[in-house]
């Protein structure tokens, strides 16, 4: 059973609790992210645009292989070049964009991932495309 709180893992189906679930009633505001707020890059995490915005985004690039064997193979597209998307969206993205959202491998995401920074012209481009 999985909901916004929860991802499966790919492997067992199992859920596991999704880390830095962001709730409703804690908003992400352009402001924040312009401002550099400190919660801005929590928020960020939860926001989601940047995850669901091009299939291609989400690649390996630097990354060597003892990194990319941490990822669950059932996130790994089958080029091994990077996540696997539905769509536009990663894999490891749960939830609802825009509302409450996780990532179900962060701790073991790609460089890609960890150079996305809250309020820069990429995440202006996504946020954009959902209203946000």
């Amino acid at each position: 059973m999985s909901d916004s709180r929860h991802a499966l893992n790919p492997s067992s189906g199992e859920p596991v609790a999704a880390p830095f679930l962001r709730e409703p009633d804690n908003p992400l505001s352009s402001a924040d992210l312009a401002t550099g707020n400190e919660d801005a890059g929590a928020q960020c995490r939860s926001c989601g645009a940047c995850c669901a915005y091009s299939r291609e985004w989400p690649r390996f690039s630097i990354e060597d292989d003892a990194a990319l064997a941490l990822i669950p193979r059932g996130y790994v597209n089958d080029r091994e070049s990077g996540m696997r998307c539905d769509r536009d969206r990663c894999s490891a993205l749960t939830g609802e964009i825009g509302v409450a959202t996780a990532c179900a491998v962060y701790d073991l995401r790609p460089e890609v991932c960890r150079t996305c920074e809250p309020g820069d012209e990429a995440c202006a481009t996504a946020r954009r495309r959902f209203g946000l």
